[in-house]
């Protein structure tokens, strides 16, 4: 990629986008006003041909070069001394953009349970008002793992030739009944919480927990636990893999919420690229950005294969496959790989 054009500083900066125009979602429902926190790192070159939009995964922040460290920073891939890179916190998040504990409009009221329903369509029209605010005219590589990947697509699908690249990690372009079955008993979790339906900042905390925990162990392959959580010593409980699992649900549920849990789930099961637009195959045909769809061998939430299949669908697809024991959240942490595979990619789509 010939974009680097060194800078004397590394700028960082966040900063609140606040949009007063409607935002008519796909429900039919309106939110009147929004806020984004976004993220940027590094400056715009002369030809403004250097933007990378980073959008991130079910409970991240805009923060990438903290979750995405090896990827992301000073002598990384991306690296901001020679790329403008920016990541939005997704509508419904709770770090600093438009959530369900956020202020009703004219109102001195939160919108708890009466927050929108959001589909990914929704969250990627929301960017591009982001987009529209900023002036950029031309991103040349969209990245996102997970739920961020389908967002990723939804919005490649609609910037066309705003949009030179895009990478799709560990994503689908239609969740799976297998996807919604995993979110639908996380969220079973959360409704057996006795604090769910009240009106707190904590309401469905423990429900929350017992939800993560849940996740977790589609995030992770059978493998990767047989490696890490073996007990070596006999026991009868007080196992390393109970205590993982236990920790790995506090820990969310003192960096999250279960409200903004629950809206990105079921947004995260609406996702369909093909919906209205003549199904997946001919939508994923009509993104004319080069794509790069990166699956994971041992994935067992969203298979490997979906990740093959975007790229045989795409008009100028490339498929690449992580080997790792970690599954899911390969994508987070396999970085060598990674950087490898987007070496590749841009020198044959130069």
């Amino acid at each position: 990629m010939n974009l680097k054009s060194q800078f004397a500083t590394i700028t960082m900066s966040q900063e609140l986008f606040h949009s007063s125009t409607p935002l008519e979602l796909e429900s039919g429902e309106i939110l009147s006003e929004f806020d984004l926190t976004y993220t940027t790192y590094g400056q715009l070159n002369e030809k403004k041909s250097n933007v990378i939009w980073v959008i991130h995964a079910l409970t991240g922040d805009s923060n990438a070069s903290e979750w995405w460290s090896g990827l992301i920073g000073e002598d990384k891939f991306y690296d901001p001394s020679y790329y403008f890179i920016i990541c939005a916190n997704l509508l419904g998040s709770c770090y600093g953009s438009t959530s369900p504990l956020s202020t009703i409009p004219n109102s001195e009221q939160s919108y708890y349970y009466d927050f929108p329903e959001l589909t990914t369509r929704d969250l990627a029209a929301s960017l591009e008002r982001l987009r529209e605010y900023l002036k950029i005219e031309q991103i040349h590589t969209l990245i996102g793992g997970s739920l961020g990947g389908q967002v990723s697509l939804e919005w490649a699908y609609t910037l066309g030739k705003k949009l030179t690249n895009a990478v799709i990690l560990a994503s689908t372009a239609k969740t799976s009944p297998w996807v919604i079955g995993i979110n639908e008993a996380q969220r079973m979790a959360i409704e057996a919480d006795n604090s769910w339906g009240k009106k707190t900042i904590d309401a469905g905390k423990k429900g929350l927990e017992a939800a993560r925990a849940i996740a977790m162990l589609s995030y992770r392959h059978p493998d990767d636990f047989q490696k890490k959580q073996l007990d070596f010593e006999e026991k009868l409980d007080g196992f390393r893999a109970a205590s993982y699992i236990r920790y790995q649900g506090n820990k969310i549920s003192k960096r999250f919420n279960a409200l903004s849990y629950w809206t990105l789930s079921k947004t995260m099961d609406s996702h369909d690229l093909g919906r209205k637009r003549g199904g997946v195959k001919k939508a994923l045909s009509e993104i004319t950005a080069k794509v790069l769809a990166i699956g994971v061998n041992s994935d067992l939430l969203f298979l490997s294969e979906e990740s093959r299949f975007i790229c045989e669908h795409a008009q100028k697809g490339t498929f690449k496959e992580i080997n790792s024991t970690a599954g899911h959240d390969a994508f987070l942490i396999e970085f060598e790989q990674l950087s490898y595979f987007l070496k590749s990619f841009y020198l044959e789509n130069k």
